[in-house]
């Protein structure tokens, strides 16, 4: 089984691309993430690669942090998504966003996944959020499983309508259950998150 690529990027599309391995060209597809990252070709690069071997074909699909090619494997346990709906996940949230969105049930941010619909964002969230929480990210932020989802979700909702991005909330808001634990109250989490944004913000 294939599990590490290093060579020439041949050819870059939307879904794919070539790397050439000492005159061989293996095609590896990846998520929109992954093929931002790669240089353009003809630069050298590095890819993680998972090994999918069906009757018909052995596909490979890349990724350039481990934490990515794990949520693969995890995403690809769950009845309804295959190869193709995991890197459509992942085009659309980083593994740190994942890890969040698991455990505040954020059912809206999976369906905004091309071919993730309401049941299999519900499928998704119930039966990864255990497991959400063990999860590499590309930043090791994670949010503990016991967190009180809507309260979470709601959180980061607020801080949404002030004006802040949904990267800058989530984090504000893991953050603020850490220093405040996992019982605390809306408003109290909504105070805590605020104070360390308006912090970061620049003078």
């Amino acid at each position: 089984m294939i599990a590490l690529l290093t060579g020439r990027i041949d050819q870059l599309t939307e879904a794919s691309c070539i790397v050439d391995v000492n005159g061989v060209g293996y095609l590896v597809q990846a998520s929109t993430r992954t093929l931002a990252a790669l240089p353009q070709p003809p630069a050298a690069a590095r890819l993680l690669i998972e090994t999918v071997v069906r009757e018909d074909a052995i596909l490979l699909y890349g990724f350039t942090e481990a934490a990515e090619r794990d949520w693969f494997r995890l995403l690809t346990t769950v009845q309804g998504v295959g190869a193709k709906v995991a890197l459509s996940i992942l085009s659309s949230l980083t593994p740190r966003d994942l890890v969040s969105v698991i455990a505040a049930g954020d059912r809206a941010s999976l369906t905004r996944a091309p071919g993730v619909g309401a049941k299999l964002a519900v499928r998704l969230l119930t039966e990864l959020r255990d497991k959400a929480g063990m999860m590499p990210t590309a930043t090791g932020i994670a949010l503990p499983s016991s967190r009180p989802p809507s309260v979470a979700e709601d959180a980061i909702s607020a801080l949404i309508n002030l004006g802040y991005r949904r990267p800058e909330a989530q984090p504000a808001v893991v953050r603020a259950f850490e220093r405040l634990g996992d019982t605390a109250a809306l408003d109290a989490v909504i105070r805590d998150a605020l104070k360390e944004l308006a912090q970061r913000a620049p003078a």
